[in-house]
């Protein structure tokens, strides 16, 4: 059975008209030429779709398109403008935050959607008090953002990039102090002083 909807996707109004039994993703994907969202495992396990809906991130391969008629989805192409990326966009491309960049749109909506309810104060699995303000350490990134897998593994640079975007300043302080001690002199053991150094200057050999 078929039906008429209208999503507003990116800002756009998209009338479309979709099976009943149609997902969200095939909606975007088949029939609007939405291809930003990606389908992965279509069991909503690896988040390679997600999308904001109506703020929210979902898994779009979830969710039935007629359930949504009239709804806001805003996918990894309609964040930032055409003239400025989107702040995790931009941490994204900073820090290499990607690989082979299929996962990529899903991971960074995700990311928008967890940041945001990381400032409404929504407590996560691991977070410590249930009524304290979030602080958005690597645990907690990695915790809210588990729900999507990168198959070319790189976590620790999308850790980094979401961690940028959620503080840019804790995270300029957080590099220089990293390049500082990169660019700290390394005591080699040749430099060490020897027994008879330390004799001579009265510590020991007594």
């Amino acid at each position: 059975m078929d039906q008429n909807i209208t999503l507003y996707v990116d800002g756009n109004r998209r009338p479309v008209t979709v099976d009943t039994r149609t997902t969200l993703l095939d909606a975007l994907r088949d029939r609007l030429d939405v291809t930003s969202p990606k389908k992965g495992c279509d069991h909503g396990q690896c988040g390679a779709c997600t999308v904001l809906l109506n703020g929210r991130r979902v898994t779009s391969c979830l969710v039935l398109a007629v359930a949504y008629d009239g709804a806001d989805v805003t996918t990894a192409a309609g964040l930032g403008s055409d003239d400025e990326l989107h702040p995790v966009q931009q941490a994204f491309l900073d820090r290499d935050g990607f690989q082979c960049g299929y996962c990529t749109p899903g991971q960074i909506c995700s990311a928008v959607g967890m940041m945001e309810e990381a400032e409404r104060g929504s407590p996560s699995h691991v977070s410590a008090n249930l009524n304290d303000p979030v602080e958005l350490t690597d645990e907690e990134i990695r915790e809210r953002m588990s729900g999507n897998l990168c198959r070319c593994g790189a976590y620790v640079n999308i850790v980094a990039a979401i961690r940028q975007a959620a503080d840019p300043e804790a995270e300029q302080i957080r590099q220089a102090r990293a390049e500082r001690q990169r660019n700290e002199p390394v005591l080699r053991e040749d430099d060490a002083p020897t027994s008879y150094q330390v004799s001579v200057s009265g510590e020991e050999g007594r």
